[in-house]
């Protein structure tokens, strides 16, 4: 098993949003797919990730429907807007050139 690490501050809405631009997803269905595409190094926390989706969704970057779950219980789906779509793409480029910023720094002296 790999060890858990913190989320980065500013790195869940990424999360969140890339895993809605592979499908629309319940809210536990979002922390599910975040620790099986991290094979399980990351896990949100269920008191980050509500707050963090009414905060998208306020911003109008994703949007919630009711529906059932795979077992059988009523759950609100989130799925990404168009403003949501552009939002994870400027997210995207962002966290690629703070990485290669960071990995300059860590490299080789």
């Amino acid at each position: 098993m790999n060890e858990r690490i913190d989320l980065p501050q500013g790195t869940l809405d990424l999360l969140i949003l890339r895993t809605l631009s592979l499908e629309p997803q319940h809210g536990w269905g979002i922390s599910e797919r975040v620790q099986q595409m991290s094979s399980d190094v990351l896990r949100i926390q269920q008191g980050s990730l509500y707050p963090a989706l009414h905060r998208l969704e306020r911003r109008g970057w994703i949007k919630a429907r009711w529906g059932t779950s795979d077992n059988n219980r009523r759950a609100k789906y989130y799925e990404l807007t168009k403003a949501g779509w552009k939002r994870l793409d400027a997210e995207k480029n962002s966290w690629q050139k703070l990485t290669a910023a960071v990995a300059q720094v860590l490299g080789p002296a």
